[in-house]
């Protein structure tokens, strides 16, 4: 299945709650929330529409590392972006490579008005140069743009709300 990323956004009043114990906002099943199945599912039929409204969850599929990249320090030694702190973080593997435990982070309603202007800065222009020399000239480079830029956007969207609405959010990778 792959490893993903998911965004749960929540009210700054539950700020303390969330940074005490991240699991308290983030779903019990992340992907049964983005393909919009019950949580546990083993088998089922789906639309793939998420359950929860955008403004509430965000869902970066496999796209997250490109977003991780682009907004990362550019060399060693250098100062992230303030976006980076939405994309940062890696699942940790374990049982030689079988097994991973999830990254998860929380992001204050301070962060995420920080987070949101910085974002609103990049755009596909930035994710085509970052993918030139990843993959060979030609319609693969075109696709993988479009696909990640479509989830850029997604990003913008949902950090702006959060943003607009004084809300913090709290993500995992896994």
């Amino acid at each position: 299945m792959g490893i993903r990323y998911y965004a749960y956004a929540f009210d700054s009043n539950q700020t303390e709650k969330a940074l005490a114990d991240p699991l308290t906002v983030i779903g019990v099943d992340p992907l049964a929330d983005a393909w919009g199945l019950q949580p546990g599912f083993q088998r089922g039929v789906t639309d793939f529409r998420q359950s929860l409204p955008e403004r509430d969850f965000l869902n970066l599929d496999k796209a997250w590392p490109h977003l991780q990249r682009l907004t990362a320090p550019r060399f060693s030694g250098a100062a992230a972006r303030a976006a980076y702190r939405m994309f940062e973080g890696q699942v940790t593997y374990g049982d030689g490579g079988f097994s991973w435990r999830a990254w998860v982070r929380v992001l204050p309603p301070h962060d995420v008005a920080l987070i949101a202007r910085d974002l609103a800065t990049v755009n596909e222009r930035h994710m085509e140069a970052l993918l030139m020399g990843t993959y060979p000239p030609g319609e693969e480079l075109e696709s993988e743009v479009a696909y990640a830029t479509a989830y850029l956007n997604k990003a913008k969207d949902f950090v702006r709300v959060a943003a607009s609405d004084g809300r913090g959010f709290a993500y995992t990778i896994r």
